[in-house]
């Protein structure tokens, strides 16, 4: 009898123990029709991304350790969000073939990832297809937002099976994406409706005014609102440049070097500075200014590593190489090819929209320098898939210089040793093969034809 009650009292003290919290979401589902590709889970500002493994079947599972937030899975052509967090067990499935109409969230903590295609599908049907709200005058433009807010909030009020403080936080981030629409407006009406001198009237940006700029809580959760936060000090950023005759870049740097919130400051400045300091004219101020303004170690370490890597294509080094790349005009073309003449390398991809803005421009340079010692080298990184893309838009825009197709699209050798991460992207080498600019001037630029004019080309 004294065995059985003191096996009964065990059982009561390990059955009385704290469950130890998971750390970490599942994530499982099945995708019918799977497209070739990897399938992954993406944060949305890009510092998270997990492959998830798929069975024969569609089939899979995994575990993440991750921040609570919305998430983004995509399989190479679907995208949608998801929204997890420690504790969550999402189901997600569907057919590729038919994505629209077959996602379907389930499971614990489901009800957050289904609100959020609900409220998707609530902001197009009102804003319609294309881009014809931004064509909108003012007031039935913030009439068309005004609807979307309320339409909005009605939605996440309804929603069952939501926590409230997920509910307060989406309150503010729908009030955000309501600020953000009238934010952009001006510069979007004067795109879409071809008025490129439009400005808003007096007035149309005072639901601004008064904004607070330093709440890291809504930083965090929403990307409208660090939109926002970004787009203010970008703009204080601008005025300082003008006043102080210093490039945007580094104006920004020091802009955001003087907010107090370390969350904000440091992501503002990381975020910046990983493509900025690959684009940057002034790479050791550049790179001085974010580490003093800095206080996230990891960040400064990854900048630093970039920082050394681009020494290597700093101004006077020899240039990197690409070798044997496809020449539309026949056979193969090696950057050794062209020693002896300066060579103007323009890095650019069919489906990149600045790039194809660049082509008028270019091929006026091209046109005023065809007799110059210079070879105009557009390398296209387009995908293998995409190959004949590129060779079709070479003949139907007339592309002229010399025109190749890179071995392996953004992992070719040449692009990852330039560090290229944004294009298009224009670099100058000397007649010896070595870097006059790892950024040049675009064709656009009146810049280019200076820097021409000083290296008498």
């Amino acid at each position: 009898m004294k065995k059985i009650w003191l096996l009964i009292a065990a059982v009561a003290i390990v059955s009385c123990k704290n469950e130890a919290p998971i750390k970490y979401a599942v994530l499982t589902g099945k995708i019918t029709n799977k497209l070739p590709g990897e399938f992954t889970v993406n944060s949305m500002d890009r510092s998270f991304k997990e492959i998830i493994e798929i069975a024969e079947d569609g089939s899979f599972v995994d575990t993440l350790t991750l921040k609570a937030g919305t998430y983004m899975l995509y399989d190479g052509k679907n995208a949608t969000p998801v929204y997890l967090s420690e504790g969550f067990n999402v189901n997600v499935a569907y057919d590729a073939n038919d994505f629209k109409n077959t996602l379907a969230f389930t499971g614990e903590g489901s009800e957050i990832s289904n609100y959020l295609q609900a409220k998707s599908k609530t902001e197009k049907e009102i804003m319609g297809e294309g881009m014809g709200v931004y064509e909108l005058e003012e007031d039935e433009y913030k009439a068309k937002f005004n609807e979307i807010k309320t339409a909005l909030n009605n939605l996440l009020t309804s929603t069952e099976g939501i926590s409230e403080e997920f509910k307060s936080k989406e309150q503010r981030n729908i009030n955000y994406g309501y600020l953000k629409s009238i934010n952009i407006y001006e510069r979007y009406h004067a795109h879409f409706a071809k008025k490129p001198e439009f400005k808003v009237s007096e007035g149309f940006l005072a639901e601004l005014d008064g904004m607070d700029y330093s709440n890291e809580e809504d930083f965090l959760f929403s990307s409208d609102y660090k939109n926002l936060v970004s787009s203010h000090y970008f703009k204080q950023a601008s005025k300082l440049a003008e006043k102080d005759s210093i490039d945007a870049d580094l104006a920004f740097l020091k802009t955001a070097a003087q907010i107090q919130g370390e969350t904000i400051k440091n992501s503002l400045l990381f975020e910046n500075a990983k493509y900025g300091i690959t684009y940057t004219e002034n790479l050791e101020e550049y790179y001085t200014a974010f580490i003093n303004a800095s206080t996230n170690e990891d960040n400064k370490k990854e900048i630093t590593e970039t920082y050394n890597k681009l020494k290597v294509v700093a101004k006077g080094q020899p240039s990197p190489k690409f070798e044997n790349y496809e020449n539309y005009a026949g056979g193969t073309t090696s950057l050794d090819d062209l020693k002896g003449k300066f060579v103007y390398v323009d890095v650019w991809a069919t489906w990149c929209g600045p790039c194809k803005a660049e082509i008028p421009y270019l091929k006026e340079v091209e046109a005023k320098y065809h007799d110059k010692n210079i070879e105009f080298v557009s390398i296209s990184i387009d995908k293998a898939a995409d190959h004949d893309k590129w060779k079709t838009m070479v003949e139907e825009k007339e592309l002229k210089g010399v025109q190749l197709f890179a071995d392996n699209d953004w992992n070719s050798q040449f692009v990852k040793d330039y560090l290229i991460k944004g294009i298009p992207r224009f670099i100058l080498i000397d007649t010896e093969g070595n870097i006059v600019s790892s950024n040049a001037p675009r064709p656009s630029s009146p810049k280019l034809i200076s820097l021409f004019n000083e290296l008498n080309i």
